[in-house]
């Protein structure tokens, strides 16, 4: 499988996902349609499917005028405020998309619809995680809780494979390193990373290993982040980290 990633809006990515071996393409939160749509008329696939991580506008917008121009297509997310969804998802569900087998994870805190599409192809691992973990940081916590993020990153997420590719909804990298610098400046991981990843206009995909190495939200049972929050709790560390983030 590929991953193509399509920047839409001022810092949002849509994705096309090209499965080479079943010769069909699908698209993971299509917001503009006419950014996305001539890069899967470029693979000369057949489109059948959009995945969408969540149900904000910046992420499911395109959905609709898509589909009604398809509507042969699959729309698969977690809950009904999702435009024209055909397939809603619950923790756990697996399916298959052509060739690929998809894994839907549900990600609470920072909605109650958000899921993860974790995918494998052979031995090529990827999740799209919308905007639940970025590169570096993690989503708001708009209808969620520090402990059900804690479980998104910290149980869920953080069990993939740590080779699994990263693809997430926003190219936050960069804001994100800087604050994760000033709650844990000393990490070499996360130096080296911050210093690479200046070097890209895209930062797409990172890894979970690299998440768990550098990612502030990741490393909560980590002594430089407990004595920045003054916490040992990892819920609780978690949600100071989140609330310094907010005001950073």
């Amino acid at each position: 499988m590929k991953v193509i990633p399509v920047p839409c809006l001022s810092d949002n990515y849509a994705y096309v996902l090209v499965d080479e071996t079943a010769k069909k393409v699908y698209a993971v939160d299509p917001v503009e349609p006419e950014k996305v749509l001539p890069v899967i008329k470029s693979t000369n696939l057949d489109f059948t499917a959009i995945l969408t991580t969540h149900h904000h506008a910046d992420h499911s917008a395109g959905n609709t005028k898509i589909f009604n121009a398809a509507p042969s297509l699959e729309v698969y997310g977690g809950e009904d405020r999702i435009p024209s969804m055909t397939q809603e998802l619950k923790d756990g569900d697996s399916f298959t998309l052509g060739s690929l087998k998809v894994h839907a994870l549900k990600t609470f805190g920072h909605t109650t619809s958000s899921i993860c599409y974790y995918i494998e192809d052979g031995d090529d691992r990827i999740v799209f995680t919308g905007d639940t973990l970025f590169v570096g940081g993690c989503g708001r916590l708009f209808e969620g809780t520090p402990a059900e993020m804690h479980e998104s990153l910290n149980i869920k997420l953080a069990a993939l494979p740590k080779d699994t590719k990263v693809y997430a909804g926003h190219e936050y990298t960069r804001s994100n390193f800087k604050f994760a610098l000033s709650v844990d400046g000393d990490n070499e991981a996360l130096k080296a990373k911050a210093l690479k990843c200046q070097q890209l206009d895209c930062t797409m995909p990172s890894t979970i290993a690299e998440e768990l190495a550098t990612n502030p939200f990741m490393r909560v049972d980590q002594p430089a982040l407990q004595a920045v929050t003054g916490e040992t709790d990892p819920v609780k560390v978690l949600g100071a980290i989140r609330r310094l983030k907010d005001r950073f």
